[in-house]
């Protein structure tokens, strides 16, 4: 019987020495930092945690896991272009913390800094940004918008030590009014192109019937100074309009040659 209490006894023992020891140990996974709040030294410590296993105090020292990897976040405002016309821009945006300034992150934002900081931040840029173009330049300068909004989020994000590494517009959406309009315009101007081109096309028939009337002109007083001269153009006139003729009727089956001045037996035996 003591035998066993005693298994026992050491059973419990080697367990509340391996659950202490757990408790005094943590994890830092590859892609995260940590920080250490000591509730003796007041608060959260400075030094940030790499990865791998560190030492704690139970119940005085608690690790606060911060994930440093990159990752998406979209944001959304309402706002009006320099015409006055009203914008709902969509970004994307690619952050992570800066790693040596988790600290003040934590203290001041929290675990959630993300949430916190880019829609306001990305709000207020877009605003400004957006304000500087016309409704029809935000789209034909799109590639322009999308570069003033990366360097100033960029900018202003670095101050609350958010690092970006990518930013874009993926959507831009006009009031329904404002689409109407522009559909009206380029029916529109497709018309006005159509009716340059009915234009230009009876333009150039018109080109081309003077050209025309002035080359059969120019061949009327050739030949008028042909016959002038003599005879010889009028006969050349009738040896090629006689050959045009003998041409066509050789083709017809109803058309035979007879021999002129001759026998019209061709010759029989008598």
């Amino acid at each position: 019987m003591n035998s066993r209490v005693k298994i026992a006894a050491v059973a419990i023992g080697i367990g509340a020495i391996v659950t202490g020891a757990n408790s005094c140990l943590y994890d830092v996974d590859g892609g995260e930092r940590a920080l250490l709040f000591d509730k003796l030294r007041g608060g959260v410590q400075d030094r940030v945690r790499g990865e791998g296993t560190h030492f704690r105090i139970p119940f005085l020292q608690d690790p606060i896991i911060f994930d440093i990897r990159t990752s998406p976040q979209a944001i959304s405002t309402t706002t009006g272009s320099k015409d006055l016309q009203t914008v709902k821009v969509t970004l994307r945006v690619l952050y992570e913390p800066d790693p040596a300034n988790l600290k003040p992150i934590y203290r001041q934002y929290g675990m959630y800094y993300a949430e916190t900081v880019l829609p306001n931040i990305g709000n207020e840029i877009l605003k400004a940004v957006v304000a500087q173009y016309d409704a029809g330049e935000l789209i034909t300068q799109r590639e322009q918008v999308s570069s003033d909004v990366t360097r100033a989020l960029v900018k202003r994000a670095g101050d609350f030590h958010i690092r970006l590494r990518d930013v874009s517009i993926t959507h831009l959406e006009f009031s329904d009014d404002y689409m109407k309009a522009v559909e009206h315009k380029q029916v529109a101007q497709q018309y006005a192109e159509r009716q340059k081109f009915l234009v230009e096309k009876a333009t150039q028939e018109k080109e081309a019937e003077v050209i025309l009337a002035a080359g059969e002109t120019e061949a009327a007083k050739l030949i008028n100074e042909g016959m002038a001269a003599g005879n010889e153009f009028l006969e050349l006139r009738k040896i090629e309009a006689a050959k045009v003729i003998a041409q066509t009727m050789s083709h017809s089956r109803n058309v035979s040659y007879l021999p002129g001045g001759g026998n019209v037996l061709l010759n029989l035996p008598q």
